[in-house]
């Protein structure tokens, strides 16, 4: 029986799903701008072999809002460990998701083990650009922080109420387009909208979003991967989605940067593994979640 609850985290409500069962937990973390039912396929997929629990992370679907921090968001992540009583859980996370899946491993030698799925910062400096020529790179990066730019000025936007069944159709149109479960696909699109006197907005709001984007900016996983005391799994992109296409150049040297990284780890720290997947972009956990439960079990058994 899946059981819907909200965790009190202290500082604000965390909102949990639970899928039940007896084996092994697991709790999976979604990405940025996400929320817990955009991580249902793989939960399912993963529910004959754990118990999966699901979470809305802070400042997103029916979570609370607070400052973001990664000690905050680790601090919701422990009182839902604590407040459903999981016994050395599994941390899996894709995206944002997947660097707090890292982050866990680094600071709980007693973990289950983490599989982080594509969970690496954006680029954003010059020298996460090997091969790349400086000038190139720096102008490269110019143009992308402009479309990002673009794309956080629109979070937290007010929704009018004629506007939305256009939006739930384009949802649709995309879920058709990526090959995803279109019901799943909605139930996310409408777990991030928040009513409050009779107006609609969008979550994450524009401030968590800033917050976000900071905070990814200035991570460094290299060490986190090189210190982390449990097992963790790192699974890399291979391809660009569609809108990363125009920089192409960007990503593949972003990914050669990230194979490098996850590699010099690897060599030091017995306890850290990588691996690319073939044929898959960011939205992996999209485009192949039955391959990913495999590995993810098999990883963690």
């Amino acid at each position: 029986m899946i059981n819907d609850r909200l965790i009190d985290a202290g500082e604000l409500p965390i909102a949990v799903r639970d899928f039940g069962g007896d084996a092994p937990p697991l709790l999976l973390l979604h990405g940025a701008g996400g929320n817990l039912a955009t991580m249902t396929t793989l939960a399912r997929q993963l529910r004959p072999r754990h118990r999966v629990i699901t979470m809305d992370l802070r400042g997103h679907g029916r979570s609370g809002d607070g400052a973001w921090s990664w000690d905050a968001a680790l601090g919701d992540i422990a009182a839902v460990v604590v407040q459903l009583e999981l016994d050395r859980p599994a941390i899996v996370g894709h995206s944002l998701g997947g660097m707090l899946a890292a982050l866990w491993a680094q600071r709980h030698p007693e973990s289950g083990g983490a599989v982080s799925l594509d969970g690496s910062p954006p680029p954003a400096r010059t020298e996460q650009l090997p091969g790349l020529d400086r000038e190139a790179a720096t102008a490269e990066l110019a143009k992308l922080q402009s479309v990002f730019d673009t794309m956080q000025a629109g979070m937290g936007r007010t929704i009018e109420a004629d506007q939305l069944a256009d939006l739930v159709e384009r949802q649709q149109m995309a879920a058709r387009d990526m090959g995803a479960n279109e019901k799943v696909w909605i139930e996310g699109f409408r777990r991030n909208l928040a009513h409050k006197d009779g107006e609609t907005t969008m979550r994450p709001s524009l401030e968590t979003a800033g917050q976000l984007r900071t905070l990814m900016n200035d991570l460094d996983l290299g060490p986190v991967y090189a210190a982390t005391p449990s097992a963790l799994l790192v699974v890399l992109a291979t391809r660009d989605l569609p809108e990363q296409q125009p920089f192409a150049g960007l990503y593949a040297a972003h990914r050669r940067f990230l194979l490098d990284q996850a590699a010099t780890a690897a060599r030091t720290n017995p306890h850290m593994r990588y691996l690319q997947l073939e044929d898959a972009s960011h939205a992996m956990v999209i485009e192949q979640p039955e391959l990913l439960a495999k590995l993810i079990s098999e990883f963690l058994g």
